[in-house]
């Protein structure tokens, strides 16, 4: 049995790099234009001062490097701790982009989910950075970053990373972080309440940024149609979709209540934004929900 040549197997590994390295500038650029064009239309946003207000000790991370260690309180033991003041527990803002299968669904001539909810969370954290907010992909890019080197680290994750749900289900938070998931929550919302009691655990709290394809709340098809379902499952055939366009539009309407309830509920704000709409509606009225968060 011969050896496959490297340069076999190298030519694709580069080929699938350079396509997944590619996205990030399309979607920066996109991101930043309509940061740009929110913050021009904006009034801006209060936000809280540099504190130097002690909040608590909390175990040091291998992200948060040697200088962060608090030397005194880790003296006292065996382990090494980080001292946060108030400002940096309570003006950080962790964003996540939800990389199951299903995100990646897309009308013709629109984004997929995946790709919209990138940019509308680049957006943000460009707006974000500008204020002097830290900011960070939950569950991949450990602790907040500020400035320009938190806008790269962040907006690559968000842009490339795999949104992992481990992020969510098992949060490495600050308390009183605030955060953004961005999903298509198709999920059982029973489930999406398991999930987000992880994060309230920690007294954090947010925002869900719900992105819709408007095929799956329009229900546009018609006459023989077949549906596959993302990732695993067995394909679904109608023989008249239109049929069916009435129970799934009250099933669609029952969730989508669910979700407005769960929200409610857990303290969370819930923003839908269809993947036919202008991407700046959904930032802006991230931007408006963080700056009522903050005020």
């Amino acid at each position: 049995m011969s050896a496959t040549p490297m340069s076999a197997l190298y030519q694709p590994l580069r080929h699938d790099a350079e396509a997944a390295a590619s996205r990030f500038p399309a979607l920066l650029a996109e991101a930043e234009r309509i940061a740009a064009s929110v913050a021009h239309g904006s009034h801006g946003r209060r936000t809280p001062g540099t504190g130097e207000t002690f909040w608590e000790y909390r175990p040091h991370r291998a992200e948060d490097g040697a200088g962060a260690v608090d030397w005194r309180r880790s003296a006292r033991g065996d382990q090494l701790f980080v001292r946060e003041t108030e400002w940096e527990a309570a003006n950080a803002v962790h964003l996540w982009r939800d990389g199951s299968a299903g995100m990646v669904t897309a009308s013709r001539g629109l984004p997929t989910k995946r790709d919209r909810a990138a940019v509308c969370l680049i957006a943000i954290a460009s707006l974000l950075a500008r204020g002097g907010e830290r900011i960070a992909a939950l569950g991949e890019t450990g602790r907040a970053r500020s400035g320009n080197v938190g806008l790269e680290i962040t907006g690559r994750a968000l842009a490339d990373g795999p949104g992992a749900l481990t992020g969510v289900e098992a949060p490495n938070l600050p308390r009183h972080a605030r955060v953004v998931l961005a999903s298509d929550f198709l999920d059982p919302t029973e489930t999406w309440e398991h999930r987000l009691a992880a994060i309230n655990g920690l007294q954090a709290h947010g925002i869900l940024l719900r992105v819709v394809d408007p095929s799956e709340e329009d229900f546009p098809f018609e006459g023989r149609t077949r549906f596959t379902p993302p990732g695993t499952g067995e394909p679904l055939l109608f023989g008249k979709a239109e049929d069916a366009r009435r129970a799934y539009g009250e099933v669609w309407q029952r969730h989508t209540a669910r979700l407005q309830d769960l929200s409610r509920r857990l303290g969370w704000t819930l923003i839908t934004h269809r993947t036919d709409r202008p991407a700046s509606t959904a930032v802006m009225a991230l931007y408006q929900a963080l700056a009522g968060e903050a005020a």
